[in-house]
């Protein structure tokens, strides 16, 4: 992970979240693992609105799955209940069978957390490894271009 990554990045794909009571700890501020299912709900809508790949379609009819092989997180900031935050997303590199996202948490310049994730495309039956299909891989690309 790049470490001297301070100021937060703008990303192809960004969604408004309200920091809700649920997603902190006694503290008050935002427990990290509640960070970890924030981006997985961005990623779902990356897939589906982004992409254009209905994502619930993938998994129950497809049976095409995309499990996390890699996480790396800093933290940067603290989230307080009631913060406005943009969620976001970018593609890094995408591979034969995996796809590199760096996303993101940010209030206007500041990041609050900065995450790079590897994904791999699986069979769900089988829970093996397969090439990403080739509509989502089109629209992989056509995402990189815009």
């Amino acid at each position: 992970m790049n470490t001297a990554v301070q100021a937060a990045q703008v990303h192809r794909f960004e969604r408004p979240l309200t920091i809700r009571f649920s997603h902190c700890d006694p503290a008050g501020i935002v427990f990290f693992p509640q960070y970890l299912v924030m981006v997985n709900n961005l990623v779902e809508e990356w897939v589906s609105d982004g992409l254009g790949v209905p994502y619930a379609h993938m998994i129950s009819t497809r049976r095409v799955g995309m499990p996390t092989v890699s996480l790396a997180c800093k933290f940067t900031a603290v989230s307080r209940m009631g913060d406005e935050v943009t969620m976001g997303l970018s593609i890094a590199r995408i591979g034969r069978s995996s796809l590199h996202l760096a996303l993101g948490c940010r209030v206007g310049s500041q990041a609050r957390f900065v995450i790079e994730q590897v994904l791999v495309f699986t069979d769900l039956q089988t829970h093996r490894p397969i090439e990403i299909p080739d509509d989502m891989r089109s629209a992989m690309l056509a995402f990189q271009a815009t």
